[in-house]
């Protein structure tokens, strides 16, 4: 059985789903913003919640540097802006005590070397590797070797890139990987979903598969788990009007509970797909049949 953990959460076939919250820059630099989300997320019994780490400066693409920007602060570059929302380490350390005190497990996905290294700085359950950064083999590398398990977001890539990032995933990493099914539109048509590379992941790469959302409706997610996702991501936001280009894809607080209480139990629904007979059906089976 393919079994990876998660912190304290072990993670298998037979398990109940693990759900992570990413608030990724919905926070809009705002550790408030940011606390209120943690709340949301624990409060809608979700089993983490995740940040992106950047160093702008290295992150940010040359091309898009300069770029000037209309914000909530003002007109600036774009490179700017990125400073501008990004957490330190005086806001992850107060995430970091937050998250423990409740308790609710949180990682975040590091866009470039020096955010990983900050990021292990804490004792994080799992490091997230999005899918804009899956052609990066050397960030690729530092991760699978940093002795975390991995989960790794597949959106925008080719079967050659998949094939090149885990074999450096199977090369490397020792305490096991995810693999995400992604689509990275933002908000993702339904009708791009191809929900059913869920299955195709799984037979390829032998491994545990998940789906990270990014359109609008909850029946996508749920129609994910029943064709075997075993971890869900989807963004969170306090209002799709709030300024930010991830909102709009992202799932309010209400919408999260929503979510959350559609998944319990589907596991116990599907079943293992043995012919069996239960104990209710047994005694109908004897008042009908005799």
């Amino acid at each position: 059985m393919m079994e990876i953990c998660l912190g304290d959460y072990i993670l298998n076939e037979e398990s109940e789903p693990y759900f992570i919250a990413e608030i990724g820059i919905n926070h809009n630099g705002d550790l408030q913003i940011a606390k209120k989300l943690v709340d949301g997320a624990y409060a809608a019994g979700w089993n983490a919640v995740k940040f992106q780490k950047r160093e702008p400066d290295i992150a940010v693409p040359e091309h898009q540097k300069g770029v000037m920007r209309d914000t909530p602060w003002g007109r600036m570059t774009y490179l700017e802006y990125k400073k501008r929302v990004e957490f330190g380490k005086t806001e992850y350390d107060y995430i970091d005590h937050y998250c423990r005190e409740k308790p609710l497990d949180w990682s975040a996905s590091p866009w470039d070397m020096p955010s990983l290294e900050f990021l292990l700085t804490y004792d994080i359950p799992f490091i997230k590797i999005a899918s804009a950064s899956i052609t990066q083999d050397g960030l690729l590398k530092a991760v699978a070797k940093s002795g975390k398990p991995v989960i790794m977001s597949t959106g925008m890539s080719t079967w050659e890139e998949l094939d090149h990032a885990v074999n450096i995933l199977e090369q490397h990493c020792q305490n096991g990987y995810v693999l995400m099914h992604t689509n990275s539109t933002y908000p993702a048509p339904e009708n791009e979903l191809n929900l059913s590379m869920i299955q195709t992941l799984k037979d390829r790469y032998h491994c545990i598969v998940g789906y990270s959302g990014h359109e609008r409706a909850l029946e996508p997610t749920v129609v994910a788990l029943v064709l075997g996702a075993q971890v869900i991501e989807r963004h969170i936001t306090l209002d799709h009007e709030m300024w930010g280009t991830d909102q709009a894809a992202s799932l309010t607080l209400h919408a999260m509970d929503m979510l959350r209480r559609r998944a319990k139990g589907l596991r116990a629904m599907i079943g293992n797909g043995e012919r069996m007979l239960s104990e209710s059906e047994l005694n109908v089976r004897k008042k009908l049949r005799g």
